[in-house]
């Protein structure tokens, strides 16, 4: 499940979450139980677009960032009950039964597919929150996801998530100049004067063209879905099946290294926990060496392994799925 940090201005509720984290690591056959109620941040019409600073929960470091090249493997976990209707880290309401999601670092909001490894299928959601932070989730899916993509009850999927990067341009634009986002028909819903230019995390866009007052320019997206009343953009409930290929095991990943030596010290020092080994991989022209604890049969072992390389001093570990 997932949590806020009250000291970056997120939600009140991630406090109430923290003492439950460790028990809530399995997620595995349904979704936890509420924490208790408690008054928290008031929510703002739409949202804000936010990125965040550094923060920590129980020792692990999370950096939020602009990156319109994610693309990762591992484990989803979906919220509800206990937290619909509340303010979520950007300032919305949360509702479990559109299609949003909780991320660590993403912008909010960004536009992701996320595919279920497990059985192919795959839907577009919004990123408004932040978590899931018990060791071992990559993304927390709101109750709707979970459903559509066939894990509600199972309460955890392998999945694979991608940024959708020209869309989530678009969005984190509209959000920041108070431009409107596309509505099912294509046409704009008056909000803000849109200003002259915008700024997106250091990438300049291109000036706008003027157009008469309230009617701002749409903003161009490739994703089924309408805009709400507020500006949010609501993904449509479109579930694309996909290939998938390969084994799909899980991994924990204890860290990446340019030099090999230093990924072989590690390796060393994980063997003692399971079977460990050093894979390559090529991210442009340089040559990382990961070092991997695994294959593991289940997300439960992954859950425990996990827990022992970040207790052992490899905090930036997590689970993958390949």
């Amino acid at each position: 499940m997932r949590s806020t940090l009250v000291g970056m201005r997120l939600p009140a509720r991630s406090m109430m979450a923290l003492a439950g984290i460790l028990l809530l690591s399995a997620c595995a056959t349904r979704a936890p139980a509420p924490p208790p109620a408690q008054s928290g941040p008031a929510a703002v019409p739409g949202g804000t677009y936010k990125v965040g600073d550094p923060y920590q929960i129980n020792g692990v470091w999370y950096y939020p960032a602009v990156d319109y090249t994610y693309n990762q493997t591992g484990v989803a976990s979906w919220y509800g009950p206990g937290f619909h209707t509340r303010a979520t880290a950007n300032g919305e309401n949360y509702n479990e039964n559109e299609l949003t999601a909780a991320h660590q670092t993403l912008p909010m909001p960004s536009l992701v597919r996320v595919t279920n490894l497990e059985n192919g299928r795959s839907i577009v959601v919004r990123i408004n929150d932040r978590g899931p932070f018990v060791p071992g989730r990559i993304i927390d899916m709101s109750r709707r996801g979970a459903q559509l993509l066939g894990f509600e009850q199972q309460g955890t999927a392998k999945v694979r998530v991608q940024i959708l990067a020209d869309e989530s341009r678009a969005i984190a634009a509209a959000a920041q100049s108070g431009r409107v986002q596309v509505a099912s028909d294509g046409g704009p819903v008056p909000k803000a004067s849109p200003r002259p230019s915008v700024q997106v995390e250091g990438e300049a866009l291109p000036p706008q063209q003027e157009r008469p007052a309230g009617r701002p320019a749409p903003v161009p997206t490739g994703v089924p879905g309408r805009t709400a009343e507020d500006g949010r953009f609501l993904p449509a409930p479109v579930v694309e099946q996909r290939p998938v290929s390969g084994p799909q095991r899980l991994w924990v990943q204890a860290g990446a290294f340019t030099i090999y030596d230093n990924a072989n010290r590690l390796r060393a020092k994980l063997s003692r926990i399971g079977p460990t080994l050093i894979s390559t991989a090529m991210v442009g022209n340089t040559e990382f060496f990961r070092v991997r604890v695994g294959p593991l049969p289940t997300v439960e072992r992954a859950d425990a392994v996990l827990a022992q390389v970040i207790a052992d001093g490899s905090n930036a570990a997590r689970v993958i799925v390949e």
